[in-house]
């Protein structure tokens, strides 16, 4: 398991550790610079508290399921079959005092258990049954940030970043259905400093893993029922939802259509589209990552968006492990090349509206910009009427093209007038 999930090594003193984090936190919340010893995954997850609109004095998580609401609701969550199996490893073999807390996709804890005295203390800070426990809702913990970044996690004392949580720590880890694969909740252990050592981290992944096999056990003896697949959800509406959308070309930040509805991407989310659309059998974090930049794009920051892209999109596009999608998604490339394909040459050229994401550095999509570029002027200048040519060398991402301004020079009559215009930009041009 990687170091940088750790909170700390058995040989770091924790009281140290603390008083740098407790340092470089009051730090942050002051300039918003970040410095001293803060992991990358508390730095980067402070930053999205503080873009959340997170208040690290004021901020109590929103109680959001009480009474018979909560009751119904974990019932039937899927979860609530293995809280017996939680409960023999979690809380009657513990080694100390410690909460148990289960929480679903959302961030809302369905179950708080354990110790009784620490439970009591909880409440303080609404570490109860029912509220949310997000990132976004009450800032860096160790159930949010699991949650967002779809891995297990500590959280030490004043790595929290919410003051008034920083007297406790966690580790935490996420939950997911054994069979579609999807996060379907988070597990996590609270207490004092001892739930933020390496051996806690061990223990709560080891319970996620067995909570999911007996979910599947269930399953498999027929106790719970089989998981509702997108298939189910088409089979009961009688027609399947229609293929999503993505534009991408001469645009810095992508156009995602789907359901009637338009959403303006910021050029990373643009770039995960693009590269998932691309390739349909799913990336892992790694392949994404080395697809959108190795320098910036870390599991820890490809998590984050594929979960910040999720919030955004609705749950039915993206899935995890790899990560792929789970409905069609067409984009403005395919178009340009079925118009090719069938040749329709001025509507490629229509469509073809500039490059693909222009400003974009990401290696995967450089690849598909230029490979676009050299099917178009491979096509056109193979195929294409002189009107087609000549509507795509006036256009401005072409116009000191040599490749277009050749191609529409061999097919014009050598008399027309703009025969002799596309001589001077080639001169222009030192072609």
């Amino acid at each position: 398991m990687s170091a940088a999930w750790n909170a700390w090594t058995w040989e770091t003193d924790p009281d140290t550790l603390r008083r740098d984090v407790a340092v470089a936190h009051e730090r942050f919340t002051g300039s918003g610079r970040l410095s001293g010893r803060v992991r990358p995954v508390v730095g980067e997850s402070w930053r999205r508290s503080a873009l959340h609109g997170v208040d690290p004095d004021r901020t109590l998580p929103r109680l959001e399921l009480t009474g018979p609401a909560l009751h119904a609701y974990r019932s039937a969550h899927p979860i609530s079959v293995a809280m017996p199996l939680l409960r023999r490893l979690l809380l009657d073999t513990a080694p100390g005092p410690q909460i148990v807390a289960v929480g679903d996709v959302s961030g809302r804890l369905l179950w708080v258990e354990g110790d009784h005295r620490l439970r009591s203390s909880a409440e303080a800070m609404h570490f109860v049954e029912g509220a949310n426990w997000h990132e976004s809702s009450v800032g860096t913990n160790a159930p949010g940030v699991a949650l967002t970044l779809d891995h297990e996690v500590q959280v030490f004392a004043s790595e929290h970043f919410s003051r008034g949580v920083q007297r406790w720590s966690c580790s935490a880890a996420p939950l997911h259905d054994p069979d579609t694969g999807a996060l379907i909740g988070v597990l996590d252990l609270t207490g004092a400093d001892h739930l933020a050592s390496p051996q806690a981290l061990a223990l709560v992944r080891v319970a996620a893993t067995a909570a999911e096999m007996e979910i599947r056990a269930q399953r498999t003896s027929g106790l719970l029922p089989a998981p509702r697949t997108e298939g189910d959800a088409v089979s009961r509406s009688g027609s399947a939802p229609g293929p999503a959308r993505l534009r991408v070309l001469g645009r810095d930040h992508g156009l995602f259509e789907a359901d009637g509805e338009t959403v303006e991407l910021s050029t990373r989310h643009s770039e995960i589209l693009l590269l998932l659309a691309r390739h349909p059998c799913g990336l892992t974090g790694d392949a994404l990552g080395a697809l959108l930049h190795e320098r910036d794009a870390a599991p820890v920051t490809v998590r984050a968006e594929m979960s910040l892209l999720r919030r955004l999109l609705g749950s039915g596009l993206l899935a995890s492990r790899p990560y792929r999608l789970c409905r069609p998604l067409t984009t403005d490339l395919d178009e340009v090349r079925r118009h090719l394909a069938e040749g329709a040459y001025r509507q490629a050229v229509s469509v073809y509206e500039g490059p693909v994401l222009p400003r974009s550095e990401a290696p995967g999509v450089a690849e598909a910009r230029e490979e676009l570029q050299a099917e178009v002027c491979e096509v056109l200048a193979t195929g294409a009427d002189p009107q087609a040519l000549l509507a795509w060398s006036d256009r401005p991402e072409w116009r000191e093209d040599p490749r277009v301004l050749t191609a529409a020079l061999r097919a014009l009559d050598p008399d027309s007038p703009r025969h002799a215009a596309l001589r001077g930009r080639l001169r222009r041009l030192g072609a």
